[in-house]
């Protein structure tokens, strides 16, 4: 008997949530990196399920092929996906929502303390044979601003309690929380020294983050994003900086990825490979999550 094909798209699956899917002939993403949609069409085309990363997979790809009956977003954000469309086709798509939550909070914690501290810059600097010293701040003494007060951004938040640090946040959905104190966000840009972002990807936040939104912030704010590269303005981030208005920013995800853009330039912008989910712990339980959710659904 013929078995039915997954396509999976991440590079870097692991074996044991792939041997999950034995009763399926599985192919692979063979380029190393984020697939065109053309090579999607190309290797899912006579797939039944996907099992996703960050690949667009828009209503010209959906319409190609015809057997799928899910995609399996093995991630949080599904803004890739046309949705719309999948709803359609009779397309069910599934996330791994829960996996992510404290990697991602706990490297949002890292890259906080690492830009309070001037960690990244110091390295370089005692690397190469200098002795700077630079003065750096408490997270304690600081205001924590959190943008979006879903999963992420409270682990965020019960992390960092521990430190005394004053945590407001404001979301778009949540009117209470039990640990984040909600305002607008017109206060918390006003109060906060450093602003954290994690929001889900719609086009209403596109660019949310922009000049005008920057001219709102604290002077000597620290901007961080590991929720999506959409939100940021990353012209307007860089122009905040070299002119001395945002103190500097962590930045995890980007518009285009990998991310070559003018940031680079900047030593005080630590730029990381959007890393925030990717632990091993993590990986496995996401990968697992994935394959399990893309089960539960051709089974069902």
């Amino acid at each position: 008997m013929t078995k039915h094909k997954i396509l999976v798209s991440p590079t870097t699956f692991i074996a044991e949530p792939l041997s999950l899917l034995s009763d399926y002939e599985v192919v692979r993403n063979p380029f190393g990196r984020v697939m065109t949609s053309s090579e999607v069409i190309e290797l899912g085309g006579d797939c039944i399920g996907i099992i996703a990363g960050i690949e667009i997979l828009d209503s010209t790809v959906l319409n190609s092929i015809s057997l799928l009956r899910c995609i399996s977003r093995c991630g949080v954000g599904i803004d890739n996906i046309d949705l719309v469309r999948a709803k359609e086709l009779g397309i069910v798509v599934v996330n791994t929502p829960d996996a992510p939550t404290q990697a991602v909070a706990e490297f949002t914690i890292g890259l906080i303390l690492t830009g309070l501290r001037h960690i990244v810059e110091d390295n370089a600097a005692v690397h190469n044979g200098q002795w700077k010293q630079p003065v750096g701040k408490l997270l304690g003494r600081q205001t924590l601003g959190i943008i979006g007060c879903g999963r992420i951004g409270s682990a965020v938040a019960e992390l960092v309690k521990p430190f005394g640090t004053k945590l407001i946040g404001c979301d778009p959905v949540v009117n209470r929380h039990p640990t984040i104190q909600l305002v607008s966000l017109g206060e918390l840009l006003l109060d906060a020294d450093i602003v954290s972002l994690h929001l889900p990807y719609t086009e209403s936040v596109h660019h949310l983050v922009d000049s005008q939104f920057i001219s709102r912030m604290k002077r000597e704010t620290l901007l961080i994003n590991t929720s999506r590269g959409g939100i940021v303005d990353e012209e307007a981030l860089y122009e905040a900086i070299v002119s001395g208005y945002l103190v500097g920013a962590c930045i995890d995800v980007f518009e285009e990825m990998p991310y070559k853009g003018s940031l680079v330039r900047l030593d005080n912008v630590i730029l990381t490979s959007h890393i925030g989910a990717y632990t091993k712990e993590t990986k496995l339980e996401q990968q697992t999550q994935a394959v399990k959710n893309l089960l539960e659904v051709l089974n069902g």
